[in-house]
């Protein structure tokens, strides 16, 4: 494998993010924490950075399965602490992150708000709360919000899921 690529994604609690990607064959990392931007999107907001394998796992892949695990069309009073967002790290990601993100828009309905900003800085989240899932799998939180999340990504991702990753229970009830 070739150096692995990076990208960040915002949109809903990082815990519920961490769990996605980690769950994804060709991630090797989930770095979960809070990302500024710039400008006027430069407050720290939740997030993780992945480091993926392109060979395994495309952009778009990741980008869709994004879009699809967090509210990417609503524009709720939370958004602040979780900003919509695809963080980028070069010119180059910010000009496919933007053509994914048009040509996914013709699949919704509602405007998706979620946009491509350039990365800025990031704060790791404290040790005590990082893979918040493997840790915690049976707790309420994960049951309610982060289970329905990977039950999604096996039933319509089931081709990039790590199932030694999610819990052969969840696994059995999705088929």
């Amino acid at each position: 494998m070739d150096r692995p690529t990076k990208i960040a994604f915002g949109g809903g609690c990082h815990w519920c993010t961490e769990a996605v990607f980690q769950s994804l064959k060709g991630v090797y990392n989930v770095e979960q924490g809070f990302i500024a931007s710039t400008e006027n999107n430069s407050s720290f907001s939740e997030a993780v950075i992945l480091q993926f394998d392109s060979d395994i796992i495309s952009l778009q892949v990741l980008i869709e399965i994004h879009l699809r695990t967090h509210k990417s069309t609503s524009a709720h009073s939370m958004r602040d602490k979780y900003r919509s967002a695809i963080y980028y790290f070069s010119e180059d990601q910010k000009a496919e992150t933007e053509t994914l993100l048009n040509a996914f828009q013709l699949e919704y309905r509602n405007q998706l708000i979620t946009k491509a900003y350039p990365f800025s800085e990031f704060k790791a989240s404290r040790e005590a709360i990082q893979s918040y899932y493997q840790k915690n799998p049976k707790k309420p939180f994960c049951e309610r919000f982060i289970n329905p999340k990977l039950r999604l990504l096996l039933k319509d991702f089931s081709n990039y899921i790590d199932t030694d990753f999610i819990p052969k229970t969840l696994q059995s009830t999705s088929e």
